[in-house]
């Protein structure tokens, strides 16, 4: 299964982003043989559509779950029409939410933040 948890850093012990289309580093982690590729998130500083960008890469990198905080409307969309799962992280980093997914213990994100809700001084 290939994941992906929005991060805050460069390596997997960087701190959950809790944005999805404006997060800083995409971990994209292969659970069956150990593969993560860290990519920066080249949407998040775009004026807009921020959240369909990142959805749709999420849907080339072949992604089966997201692990993050929040969703807009447009990326729950992108992802919900995908079938890619979007799970709540922790604030705890890439590895200990991976190891927090394998155990079950995320619970799924079924509701959606307002749009541009990850932009300026909203969190």
């Amino acid at each position: 299964m290939i994941v992906c948890i929005t991060s805050s850093g460069k390596t997997t012990d960087g701190i959950l982003d809790p944005r999805f289309g404006r997060c800083a580093y995409f971990a994209i982690c292969d659970l069956e043989t150990g593969g993560i590729e860290i990519l920066e998130n080249e949407a998040g500083a775009s004026g807009g559509g921020a959240g369909i960008s990142s959805g749709q890469l999420m849907v080339e990198k072949s992604i089966e779950a997201v692990i993050t905080g929040n969703v807009g409307p447009n990326a729950m969309n992108v992802l919900s029409a995908a079938k890619i799962a979007i799970y709540r992280g922790e604030p705890l980093s890439v590895n200990e939410n991976i190891g927090k997914f394998k155990n079950g213990e995320l619970a799924k994100i079924n509701e959606t933040v307002p749009s541009h809700f990850g932009m300026g001084g909203r969190s």
